[in-house]
């Protein structure tokens, strides 16, 4: 009973900071409110033909999220950004990463050891380029975020390193 209500009260609030574009609005939000209530239910799938996306992201933002590109290291606009906030999805702003999860990789683009929850993103076997790795994609619009590696810190030993043309940043 308790969780279905929270599922509506994040239902509400997502619907009620949501523009007619599509992207949340999350400003004076409780973010520890809603990181406990997103739920299988509550993400319904977003889908779009390439021309669509087109009109919606910048090129870079187009080849990183929708063609599983990758930006180079140390060029992307969060890498080493240290603002309290959460990442969203580029795409169809579903709120996937909070500030308090980012550390300082090294990699040279934005690490995190944890998303909001494990509803939120979705690993799929990756074996381009000659390796496999683990791909992390956005579980309501499917757009490549990057990759989680097993090398990063306490308290789940996971680095979530993701392209920064692949967030939005909403700071608090």
């Amino acid at each position: 009973m308790i969780q279905s209500v929270g599922i509506v009260v994040f239902t509400f609030l997502l619907l009620s900071c949501t523009n007619v574009n599509g992207e949340v609005k999350l400003k004076g939000v409780n973010h520890n409110t809603y990181t406990a209530v997103i739920s299988d239910d509550s993400i319904k799938k977003i889908y779009k033909t390439s021309a669509e996306w087109k009109r919606q992201l910048t090129s870079e933002q187009f080849y990183v999220s929708r063609q599983g590109g990758t930006e180079r290291a140390f060029t992307g606009e969060y890498w080493d950004n240290k603002r309290k906030g959460v990442y969203q999805c580029v795409g169809c702003r579903l709120p996937l990463f909070k500030s308090e999860t980012k550390f300082k990789s090294g990699t040279g683009w934005p690490s995190f050891y944890a998303p909001l929850n494990s509803i939120v993103v979705t690993e799929k076997i990756d074996k381009t380029n000659g390796w496999t790795r683990v791909e992390v994609v956005c579980s309501r619009c499917d757009g490549h975020l990057g990759h989680v590696f097993k090398d990063g810190p306490k308290p789940t030993g996971l680095r979530y390193c993701l392209n920064s043309a692949a967030l939005y940043f909403l700071e608090d």
